[in-house]
């Protein structure tokens, strides 16, 4: 690989504190497989997250994991020099012209006459320029009116009127299939499956049809008898297993037949013959040999039914007028009706039935199935096109977006040359008084809590909220101003998306790191000065709560003798003598600093006041040197599933530009009053000039 990359010369810019190729010409992207991939800044971005179109980021995504590795990178590169005259075209607007397609191989000619017929279907010549938006409306490119190469014949497809009629009784009665276009039509195995199910349905009606004794026992009477007969038969059969058990068994007989106990709760309440209770009754008295009354002494809630199966089944097949069944009539009427029974059996399952078999039988004699499943060759014949169109989409969007994603993935340079803003970059947060650049948003917190800090940055993690849309997290890297008054949670800030959109954002996480040099030259002494205050703050709550305790414990003792107590004098002057050490101690200390003071010149007065606030500062400054010397961009896309190949430093002049402070324009007046200032005092002056004196005496003195 080394001795490839020697056949172009690379140009390479630095910052961030490393180097990044310049891809700038055809040349560079030709030779773009040849560049060593330790040169490249990222080997793998996510799909999801980015300021970028979501679509070619599926493109790129040839193996549908959710990243963009580089040998996809590659390859997609490759493939659009390939597949344009000059390859120049990838920096230029969007928009493809025709005579931009490479047509030298086949792939290449079915890519242009495809792109063609888009430009064809969205109303354009063939001299304008082929666009995203020329793509996206499918239903335009695939309309119902004309083939689309996906195999399904719409009505719309068609000028017979017949063949209309039949695939919209295919779609009625099957379902359909879904048309590139967004309609429903048929393809090829619905078209055989109806042809098969109305063959299997008029071969069913055409056995009923039959002229037969063994079929139609009943003749035209046939079918309303089985339907009586299946609406007992059960109930039936269970009276007559239950007289042969009874016949089996005499013991039987009794516990076969109701207990009385059963009609002693029916006594209690209103019944009538359609009463469930009743209906689970046998249908007569139970014992050997009896035969099934046809008349008197039937269960009531059987009667009409058992008088339907005399006047029509028993009569008509047995003749005669007997007033009971025995076991071989039943037997005898079963096997009569056995026939029309298989044969319902055998009844097709399909929805075809509600055509009817005289629809069913009219299409299958026609030639409107072979017309139909020409139309549907036709539409296979046309795949070429609709295969082509997928390419032509993919040109168009690499054509528009694919360098802006090499210069966020091989480069840095949309986000350290500052043209505009990198794919990364989610928007801008206001936040007290200051705007932050370095915007991401957050997937996972907990994952990118925990490698972020790495990055050596000051950053606020927020959450963010928009009527109609679904919160977001985002962290944002504060690389200016004083932090002193950022608090979690519950600061509130104004977050812009790259869409212009503003979301409410409340900071729920901080994590501190120095900003810069001199806040951290100051922040000993504001350290010193917060301890003091809440040192304060204790004791003056302490004191507080001591007398609220002393009084309430004084109000209960009211009304009690007063103690006597004894005034301690030995401990009095003990105490005295203790405060008067520290006294003395203290002055002697204070005065052994002045006189080393006064022992110095007066210029060196300053310069030895000027070492010791050094020598408080230095070691907060050092720290704060070290870490925004580290600060790295690296950790914070990592946090986010990307793979940043190098240190992505963000210096101290490149994170002033990261984070803007607020500051009057250019050429503002400004009222110095302030009517609601607070008043000024003499007293500081006034201790100002007797330290002054103080100083001025003694140094005379001395």
């Amino acid at each position: 690989m080394a001795d490839n990359t020697t056949q172009h010369k690379w140009r390479f810019f630095r910052s961030g504190g490393f180097d990044q190729v310049t891809l700038e010409t055809a040349a560079d992207l030709q030779h773009l497989d040849q560049l060593d991939p330790k040169l490249w800044t990222v080997l793998n971005c996510p799909t999801t997250g980015l300021e970028f179109d979501s679509r070619t980021l599926a493109l790129l995504d040839t193996d549908g994991d959710g990243q963009v590795r580089v040998p996809e990178v590659q390859a997609a590169v490759r493939w659009c020099c390939q597949r344009l005259v000059d390859a120049d075209l990838l920096f230029k607007a969007p928009g493809v012209p025709l005579s931009a397609i490479n047509d030298t191989d086949a792939e290449g000619l079915a890519l242009k006459t495809a792109a063609q017929r888009v430009l064809q279907y969205s109303g354009k010549s063939g001299s304008e320029l082929l666009q995203v938006s020329d793509i996206q409306d499918k239903a335009r490119l695939f309309s119902p009116q004309h083939f689309n190469g996906d195999g399904v014949a719409m009505p719309e497809l068609t000028a017979n009127p017949d063949v209309k009629l039949l695939i919209n009784d295919i779609i009625s009665t099957l379902g359909g299939v879904s048309d590139r276009s967004g309609g429903l039509g048929v393809d090829a195995a619905m078209l055989n499956s109806f042809t098969a199910q109305a063959q299997a349905i008029i071969d069913w009606h055409a056995a009923g049809a039959a002229e037969s004794d063994d079929l139609h026992p009943l003749g035209e009477n046939t079918a309303a008898a089985v339907a009586v007969f299946d609406s007992v038969q059960a109930k039936v059969d269970d009276f007559f297993v239950r007289c042969q058990l009874a016949a089996f068994d005499s013991r039987s007989a009794a516990a076969l037949n109701p207990d009385a106990s059963v009609y002693a709760v029916l006594a209690n309440r209103a019944i009538g013959s359609a009463d469930t209770d009743i209906a689970a009754l046998p249908l007569a008295e139970v014992g050997a040999g009896l035969t099934l009354p046809l008349g008197q002494g039937v269960n009531p809630a059987w009667a009409a039914k058992i008088a339907q199966l005399r006047v029509q089944v028993v009569e008509p097949l047995l003749g005669g007028d007997d007033n009971s069944l025995t076991l071989a009539q039943w037997s005898a009427i079963s096997a009569s009706l056995a026939a029309w029974r298989a044969w319902q059996a055998a009844k097709p399952e399909s929805s075809l039935h509600a055509l009817g078999a005289e629809r069913l039988t009219a299409i299958l004699q026609s030639d409107n199935v072979t017309e139909l499943a020409a139309l549907i060759e036709q539409d296979i014949a046309e795949k070429t096109f609709a295969d082509n169109v997928d390419a032509v989409e993919k040109l168009l969007y690499l054509q528009r977006d694919l360098v802006t994603l090499l210069r966020n993935f091989v480069s840095l340079s949309d986000f350290y040359q500052g043209h505009k803003k990198a794919v990364f970059q989610a928007g801008t947060l206001y936040l007290d008084q200051r705007s932050c650049e370095l915007v991401l948003y957050v997937n996972d917190l907990a994952r990118h809590a925990t490698m972020a800090p790495f990055s050596g940055c000051y950053l606020v993690y927020c959450s963010c909220v928009r009527k109609g849309e679904a919160l977001v997290n985002i962290v944002a890297a504060l690389t200016g101003g004083d932090v002193d008054e950022l608090m979690v949670p519950g600061r509130n800030g104004v977050f812009y998306d790259r869409q212009g959109r503003d979301w409410k954002a409340s900071v729920t996480k901080v994590v501190v790191q120095p900003v810069s040099i001199r806040q951290a030259f100051w922040s000993p002494y504001k350290r010193v000065a917060t301890f003091i205050e809440s040192q304060l703050q204790k004791f003056a709550a302490s004191r507080d709560k001591d007398i609220e305790a002393k009084t309430n414990s004084g109000v209960a003792a009211a009304g009690t003798a007063p103690a006597t107590s004894s005034f301690d004098i030995a401990k009095f002057a003990g105490i005295f003598a203790a405060i008067g050490l520290a006294v003395g101690a203290l002055g002697t200390a204070l005065a052994a600093v002045v006189a080393g003071l006064f022992a110095l010149l007066w210029w060196q007065i300053p310069l030895v006041l000027v070492g010791v606030m050094l020598l408080i500062s230095c070691p907060s400054m050092l720290m704060a040197y070290m870490t925004l010397r580290r600060r790295n961009l690296g950790p914070l896309l990592d946090a986010n599933g990307w793979a940043v190949n190098t240190r992505a430093r963000i210096n101290v002049p490149f994170g002033a530009a990261l984070t803007g402070l607020a500051r009057l324009p250019k050429g503002s007046q400004r009222t110095m009053t302030d009517p609601y200032a607070e008043k000024k005092q003499p007293w500081g002056l006034l201790v100002l000039l007797l330290v002054v004196t103080a100083f001025w005496l003694w140094y005379c003195w001395y």
